[in-house]
């Protein structure tokens, strides 16, 4: 997989803008508000629940953020008027993390208190090894204000995942909500794991981290090593669909959240594995992508993780095998 995945991302470069757009239908909920209402409505049958992300990140100047915080508070009053069963996802760059902190941390304060006031959840999107710490840092600081309908992501691949997993667990007690991922973002041999199986490895560790932490865990993988591992870790704790969390240290449990856990797909990935899921109980969520950026999304999608590519290859030429 890896090797085609490799070979179809050579011919990027030289791929008319327009075949990616038509590939990115797929992956991306259109570039508007009302693209991502609709791929909701359609899918809520499925009995899916969703994050909404509004592309870009890294803004240059700090006037950028106000696009986003705006933008951000359409979603929340669409998902409000909707009823939809939505959550919220923020890349901290965007709101101006790099270029001024404290703007940064007043712009994300305003959101997550909008969202508080209706009981939807923000999750901070986890960016390159430049902001680890401090995205990490924004959501202590959010609980510290009492806002603590706010958690993040963590990454597999980085060495330093088990200890950022002890410090939210040690900060935040039961209100720790952590989703893990293997991580998008290619980083150096000094500070990740690099080859596929130590990545797989060190996530399915994470994963047994935050849930004996008493962690909110949000398995975020279309890997299927880690799928039947997180199966296999909750049954051995008793955790389950219908289950009540006997963690002890567990926080309660949320509005539109699972039983201390829940799983997570991309938009169109692995889209029979998510209803096998849910078909099993399981609270699957989806990310759901919308914005004018798309170009630049699906290219970074692709440029940093070629396995991708299959997955696209594989849903244009055996579409039954990936309905979103």
């Amino acid at each position: 997989m890896g090797i085609m995945g490799r070979l179809i991302m050579m011919a990027m470069p030289i791929t008319p803008r327009f075949i990616i757009r038509w590939v990115a239908n797929r992956y991306v909920a259109g570039p508007d508000l009302a693209g991502a209402m609709e791929v909701m409505r359609e899918l809520s049958a499925q009995e899916a629940c969703f994050t909404i992300d509004v592309l870009g990140e890294e803004i240059t100047t700090l006037a950028e953020a106000d696009f986003f915080v705006e933008e951000y508070a359409r979603v929340l009053d669409a998902i409000i008027a909707e009823e939809f069963d939505a959550n919220i996802s923020l890349k901290p760059t965007a709101f101006g993390l790099l270029i001024d902190e404290s703007s940064a941390i007043a712009n994300i304060e305003r959101i997550t208190s909008k969202a508080a006031e209706h009981e939807i959840f923000v999750r901070l999107d986890m960016e390159d090894h430049r902001v680890t710490q401090s995205t990490i840092d924004l959501v202590t600081k959010m609980h510290e204000l009492g806002l603590t309908n706010i958690g993040t992501v963590l990454q597999g691949r980085l060495f330093r995942t088990e200890s950022d997993i002890a410090e939210l667990a040690g900060a935040l007690a039961g209100a720790s909500d952590v989703r893990i991922c293997k991580g998008i973002y290619l980083e150096s041999e000094q500070i990740a794991h690099t080859g596929y199986h130590d990545i797989v490895k060190a996530t399915n560790r994470a994963i047994d981290q935050l849930l004996d932490a008493g962690s909110y865990t949000a398995i975020a993988s279309h890997d299927m090593p880690i799928i039947n591992h997180s199966l296999a870790a909750l049954s051995q704790r008793g955790m389950g669909p219908g289950v009540s969390d006997p963690r002890s240290g567990a926080g309660g449990r949320r509005k539109g959240k699972g039983p201390g856990y829940e799983f997570q797909m991309l938009l169109g990935v692995r889209g029979n594995i998510r209803r096998k899921l849910a078909s099993q109980g399981h609270l699957t969520r989806v990310y759901i992508p919308y914005g004018s950026r798309w170009y630049e999304y699906s290219m970074r999608r692709l440029r940093e993780n070629p396995d991708v590519a299959w997955h696209i290859a594989k849903s244009i030429i055996m579409p039954w095998t990936n309905r979103r």
